[in-house]
C-alpha cells in the first residue's frame, strides 16, 4: 500500500493495526493480519515482476478508496463482514464497518481456505 495517497496515524484503540486516513471523514484501519496478507502477496508478485507488484499495490489503494467512499455498497460475506473483489487480481478485501472506521481484516487470495481470517 503506497503511502502517497494516505496519512498513516497511530492505531489508538486498534492495537497492531495500521490506520490509513484517505481524504474522507472515515478511517480505514488495516489489521496486522491483513497487512501480513498484503506484504506476502506483494513479495510474491515482486519476485515475478516489479510491474505486476506495482499494479497490485495500485489496485489495493483503489480498493481502499472505493470501500472508504461507500462502505455499505459491497456484498456481505457474513453477518459482520463485507468484501470487495479486486479487478485484476484473485483477491478479496474483507472488511467490517465500525462506528467511525472501516476495519480491513484480510486481503484474501481466492484459493485460500474461506474464512481463515474470521478470528481477526
Amino acid at each position: 500500500m503506497t503511502q502517497a495517497k494516505c496519512l498513516v496515524l497511530p492505531g489508538e484503540r486498534f492495537e497492531n493495526a495500521l490506520v490509513v486516513r484517505p481524504a474522507s471523514m472515515t478511517s480505514v484501519i488495516v489489521l496486522e493480519g491483513a497487512e501480513r496478507d498484503y506484504s506476502e502477496s506483494l513479495a510474491w508478485y515482486a519476485k515475478r515482476s516489479t510491474g505486476v507488484a506495482e499494479d497490485f499495490d495500485i489496485e489495493l489503494d483503489r480498493a481502499f478508496s472505493l470501500i472508504d467512499a461507500e462502505p455499505t455498497r459491497y456484498p456481505k460475506c457474513d453477518a459482520r463482514h463485507r468484501f470487495f473483489l479486486l479487478r485484476r487480481f484473485p483477491f478479496r478485501v474483507i472488511y467490517r464497518i465500525e462506528r467511525d472506521a472501516v476495519v480491513v481484516v484480510a486481503v484474501a487470495h481466492g484459493s485460500r481456505v474461506p474464512s481463515y481470517w474470521s478470528h481477526r
